[in-house]
């Protein structure tokens, strides 16, 4: 499946659409931005069951700063609409291959709950220590 251009218009409606979406910010001036599309674009034939999602940042820059990007290329999977994992820097093959697996057997709703679990509890001590 070829990646899909990602707007302000369609960003959020295809991150909370599917499972699974991975987004590549990039620029076309950015050398290491056109080095790493070969090798997004092959894991996106190779994984044609996610959504593999390119953010031009200089036509999308409203969108860029949403998100906070402050270099690229910059690498961000969503899972079940929520951020997974972000870093700036291509990425080899191998090592795209390997967040790939590891998002997919990422138990987003597990983590979820025992984040929120942290965050009661952290609050309940807040609040002995006030006591």
């Amino acid at each position: 499946m070829p990646t899909v251009d990602l707007t302000s218009g369609n960003f959020e409606q295809t991150i909370l659409e599917n499972e699974i979406v991975l987004v590549d910010f990039w620029a076309s001036w950015c050398g290491p931005c056109r080095n790493f599309a070969p090798i997004y674009e092959a894991a996106a034939q190779q994984n044609a069951d996610l959504v593999f999602g390119s953010v031009n940042t200089e036509e999308e820059q409203d969108l860029a700063g949403a998100a906070q990007i402050s270099s690229i290329p910059t690498l961000m999977a969503f899972k079940k609409g929520h951020l997974v994992f972000s870093q700036a820097g291509a990425l080899p093959a191998q090592a795209l291959d390997q967040l790939i697996n590891a998002v997919r057997e990422l138990d987003v709703d597990a983590a979820i709950a025992e984040s929120a679990g942290q965050a009661d509890a952290g609050q309940a001590g807040t609040a002995d220590q006030r006591g």
